[in-house]
């Protein structure tokens, strides 16, 4: 546990000062994930399907409370995309389907599309074995709304 401690890029946990991610060259480097939390990299890595960055966030903006954007690292992630001299090219907002994390990436969204930034959001929608007759509403929408073609 003394070991530990986050990357200085990203965020993310690692012995080092910078972790496994960071310091793989071999990923796409013009494309960037944020999450809110570095638990949720692992998340992601275990799926193998994307070989990006990362950056995580610390959490999620929440006024109620009292967690603003100076509590997050958001300072670091647009230093990122500045110092990267246009290298990162799109933003993966992947944070929770909360009212907390959709004001969180609303409010990212703004800044990095001013920055010159794609930024897109993970699909959301049904679960795979779920019944659409137990799917709130909410979900159910957004999976109507994010229809693809087969």
């Amino acid at each position: 546990m003394d070991r530990i401690h986050p990357c200085r890029i990203c965020g993310n946990y690692t012995e080092s000062g910078v972790c496994g991610v960071c310091g793989d060259t071999e990923r796409d480097q013009a494309t960037v994930c944020v999450v809110e939390s570095a638990f949720e990299v692992e998340s992601i890595e275990r799926t193998g399907q994307f070989r990006g960055l990362y950056h995580v966030l610390g959490g999620r903006l929440s006024p109620l409370d009292g967690v603003g954007p100076e509590n997050l690292r958001i300072d670091a992630l647009l230093d990122r995309v500045r110092d990267g001299g246009g290298r990162i090219r799109e933003a993966i907002l992947a944070t929770n389907p909360s009212v907390e994390g959709e004001a969180t990436a609303v409010y990212l969204d703004s800044i990095l599309r001013s920055q010159g930034v794609r930024v897109t959001r993970l699909a959301r929608g049904i679960p795979v074995g779920s019944d659409l007759e137990y799917v709130d509403g909410s979900t159910l929408a957004q999976a109507l709304a994010g229809r693809r073609e087969m």
